[in-house]
């Protein structure tokens, strides 16, 4: 009998144990996007989209926040908030799995996939090799030593790992090649394209671009560049080739990048679709969690707030016209690239494009002063007597640089810079042990709570 009782008792503790265990998790990463990206989309899906039902983030039972200082810095960059969201320790800006004082710390990726087997992936909308995926892999002093984070890439034994293609590339394409071949010489299939991952060989997969192929970057949803490859379609591949290789446990990196980069422009409509784009990812990992949901723990979070944006702005609209942002068919990035490309149009012909491009002047009033400020800054480009602003992934032209601020005004947008806020940055959870991550987190909390739900620590 005191047998029986034993061992009854010792069943209900190994089922209470597995209730707690997740065997599949997702860290969803909205890099940039900060509690004023969130809510400028949310009000976006309630007013323009007329939706009944908040962005799915928002509904996860978890809705809490983080704070994101890196241990040099009261600011981050995305290679500490990175390092820390990986593997549970403040670093100090540029730096990529190392802690303060420069020795390599592992990432839960890394650790689960060592002591369980489980499989990993990683996806994002940017550089594989830039510094948010990066950290789960790679131990650099700095976030641009490419061959190096690379070369950590191509032994890190990962199941997959996808995004728009490699830094490198933008440096010196003989290089990549080398970086690509030793990808390969470790086992890694290197695919160019979604459609082309039934040519794999190897059960190790290396996904970039293909055509339109640009390293540092998908393309923006706003941009609806037709073929571009989506967020979502490699989250869908990531998730089918871990269930194939690893059906018993896996963790998974999804990264919506490109939040981070209309963010750093200044760029309020984008951030706004590529947060609607992001959603769709979300909805993939919610709808593997409806299918099992005593088993799987999804975290979504951001790295950092980038550019400090917010609903209201000095001098801007009482009343936010977030229908505006419809009219919008074109990015800063590409907007800036067109204007160079015409900057012999007349006065006429620029206004005709503002118009079909934003919606200026026929759908969107443009006063006679606003026009006239427009034409001098555009006069000035014209001649090459214009001068640029600066920002992390882009030189703007003066006269767009006017365009959208104007446009981020008329519909109520207000940004505080071109880099990144020491703000609170959202925390969605959902799954087993998702009630962990309640009240106000730590960046660092994240990693090491998953650690103690899956046995690490």
């Amino acid at each position: 009998m005191k047998r029986f009782l034993l061992t009854a008792v010792l069943s209900a503790v190994i089922l209470v144990a597995s209730a707690v265990t997740p065997k599949y998790i997702f860290l969803i990463i909205g890099d940039g996007m900060g509690m004023g990206h969130v809510m400028a989309t949310e009000s976006y899906n309630r007013n323009v989209l007329k939706s009944s039902e908040p962005l799915l983030m928002m509904q996860f039972p978890v809705n809490s926040m983080a704070m994101t200082f890196s241990a040099n810095r009261k600011v981050t960059d995305s290679a500490a908030a990175g390092t820390a969201l990986a593997a549970g320790v403040k670093t100090n800006n540029y730096v990529i799995g190392l802690d303060a004082d420069g020795k390599p710390v592992t990432s839960v990726a890394t650790e689960l996939k060592e002591k369980y087997g489980f499989g990993v992936a990683l996806v994002t909308s940017v550089a594989y090799d830039d510094a948010t995926p990066a950290t789960h892999y790679a131990h650099r002093g700095n976030r641009n030593m490419f061959e190096g984070i690379n070369y950590d890439g191509a032994r890190c034994n990962f199941d997959f790992i996808a995004g728009a293609g490699s830094h490198q590339d933008e440096k010196d394409k003989e290089v990549t090649k080398r970086l690509f071949k030793d990808y390969e010489d470790h086992g890694y299939s290197l695919v160019r394209g979604v459609k082309n991952l039934k040519d794999a060989k190897t059960d190790k997969i290396l996904l970039i671009s293909d055509k339109p192929y640009k390293p540092n970057e998908i393309g923006y949803t706003i941009d609806s560049i037709p073929g571009a490859t989506t967020l979502a379609q490699y989250t869908k591949a990531g998730i089918d080739h871990l269930m194939r290789v690893s059906p018993d446990g896996f963790y998974m990196m999804i990264e919506g990048g490109n939040i981070d980069h209309a963010g750093h422009s200044n760029d309020g409509g984008a951030v706004v679709k590529e947060i609607l784009n992001f959603q769709q990812s979300i909805k993939l990992a919610y709808d593997f969690y409806l299918e099992h949901p005593e088993e799987t723990l999804i975290v979504i979070t951001a790295d950092h707030d980038t550019g400090g944006m917010t609903m209201g702005v000095l001098g801007g609209s009482k009343e936010q016209q977030l229908q505006y942002i419809d009219y919008q068919k074109i990015s800063k990035e590409r907007f800036n690239d067109f204007c160079v490309e015409h900057r012999n149009f007349t006065w006429e012909q620029m206004k005709h494009a503002l118009s079909e491009m934003l919606g200026f002047f026929t759908k969107i009033e443009i006063t006679a002063d606003e026009e006239e400020a427009l034409k001098e800054e555009y006069v000035k480009m014209q001649a090459k007597k214009d001068q640029t602003v600066k920002t992390l992934y882009k030189e703007y032209k003066t006269f767009v640089a006017k365009v959208f601020d104007i446009q981020n005004h008329k519909i109520g947008f207000g940004f505080t810079t071109f880099s990144h806020t020491g703000g609170f940055v959202p925390v969605y959870a959902v799954g087993v042990g998702s009630e962990r991550f309640h009240g106000l987190n730590n960046n660092i909390d994240i990693p090491n709570v998953m650690r103690e739900l899956t046995g690490l620590k």
